[in-house]
């Protein structure tokens, strides 16, 4: 019997998953767990990637423990990070995408080239945080000087096991410098931000096989999370979806990137997928919850929580995709200078975050309909967000679609199923 290795990381968590195929089913078993999270540095927020190699490679030995014989891995991440190397060694730090350090190069970024002009070249949505931005900082602060690569954080932790440099398609695609009509990096836009060509090699697809470790066929899945966990949803037909964690991501399926002004104004992205484009928006997600519960009531569980929401009568909501939310220094302050009338009570601020959410996915709905011109009657949940059942009822009544809410793995599963057709061809 065959066994792949899905190692799925999250910016709070990461977790090793071994599938195989048994009559006919995917049977999946998680095999090792840790945590992830930002560290505070000199100011900045950034990444621990030492301790991220340290895990991915101990997940790897606890597997092989349980299973001696793997077939492949993968491994996939969040977007838009990356580390920057010179030739075999990291320049540190490796920054994180909440911090701030993109703030004062975004206008000039702007002044080369206009954001509406890069929304029709690449159609990715505005994020302060996109790969354009974080790598125009770096050229500003000379850290580009003796750059000779940068690798996604999946692709950088790829390389840590098997020595091979490669840069996947649907990963690249989330950073804002990807053509949407050719799928390959932007020469122009390149060229107009003065980034070293040096960089940008070429794309890689899912399904491509780069190397090796202990044995063990090095495999690149769609590395870019969303990417993976679309591939791992059991759709019947073409519908909408969310990709509930730290994040958000609601779209759909299109067969090409939609780059229109309506898709620019709406802020939508168009992502690679694995013979698709996503068509999708970011929307905080379960970020705006977890910061109220490590500040109002650290260890209380998310049953006690939601109940609590759900009887309280709290009824003015936010915006959660204001850049207020992206990293404050407390989440109810956040709140707080948003409403005119704060919650008074813990359940008022959970309650104003899941009915928030749930009016913002529904205002996202619309616009999807009005762009790709199309009724979806389905709305498939899958992560973590979809365990969350007040916020899957407030979805339903929210956005008048059938909520189908699948508390699955629906990441690894997709990274697993990339592995396995490489493995039939």
């Amino acid at each position: 019997m065959k066994r792949y290795l899905a190692i799925d990381i999250g910016a709070s968590s990461g977790r090793h998953i071994v599938g195989w195929s048994e009559n006919g089913s995917l049977v999946t078993q998680e095999v090792y767990r840790f945590p992830n999270g930002m560290t505070e540095l000199d100011g900045h927020l950034t990444w621990d990637i030492s301790a991220l190699v340290s895990h991915v490679k101990a997940g790897i030995d606890e597997a092989l423990q349980m299973f001696p014989q793997i077939e492949s891995l993968s491994v996939d991440t969040w977007g838009v990070d990356y580390v920057l190397m010179n030739g075999d060694s990291e320049i540190l730090p490796c920054y994180a995408y909440r911090d701030s350090r993109t703030g004062a190069v975004i206008p000039q970024v702007h002044d080369k080239i206009p954001f509406a002009e890069l929304y029709s070249r690449t159609g990715i949505q505005y994020q302060p945080f996109n790969t354009i931005y974080q790598l125009y900082a770096d050229k500003a602060a000379g850290r580009l000087e003796e750059a000779t690569d940068f690798l996604l954080m999946p692709e950088y932790l790829m390389y840590k096991l098997c020595g091979k440099k490669a840069h996947e398609y649907t990963n690249a695609t989330t950073g804002g410098m990807i053509s949407a009509r050719t799928g390959r990096y932007d020469q122009e836009i390149i060229r107009l931000l003065g980034l070293p060509e040096r960089l940008f090699n070429p794309l890689q697809q899912p399904g491509t096989v780069i190397g090796e470790y202990k044995g063990i066929k090095a495999v690149l899945c769609a590395t870019h999370d969303t990417g993976s966990a679309v591939e791992g949803i059991p759709m019947t037909g073409n519908e909408l979806y969310i990709s509930s964690g730290t994040w958000s991501l609601l779209g759909v399926k299109t067969p090409a990137p939609l780059t229109g002004e309506e898709s620019r104004s709406a802020n939508y992205s168009n992502e690679g997928g694995v013979g698709y484009n996503r068509y999708q928006k970011n929307i905080m997600g379960m970020w705006l919850v977890n910061c109220l519960r490590d500040e109002l009531c650290p260890g209380k569980s998310w049953n006690e929580i939601t109940k609590a929401a759900a009887e309280n009568d709290y009824d003015l909501l936010v915006d959660v995709n204001d850049p207020s939310f992206l990293a404050p220094e407390s989440m109810r302050a956040a709140f707080d200078e948003k409403l005119n009338v704060p919650p008074d009570s813990p359940s008022g601020y959970f309650r104003c975050a899941y009915r928030s959410l749930a009016q913002g996915y529904r205002q996202s709905i619309e616009e999807i309909e009005r762009n790709t011109g199309r009724t979806y009657r389905q709305l498939y949940i899958v992560g973590g967000g979809a365990k969350n059942t007040f916020l899957n009822r407030l979805t339903e009544e929210a956005t008048g679609k059938q909520v189908i809410a699948l508390p699955i793995e629906a990441t690894a599963i997709g990274n697993l199923k990339i592995q396995m057709e490489v493995d039939k061809a």
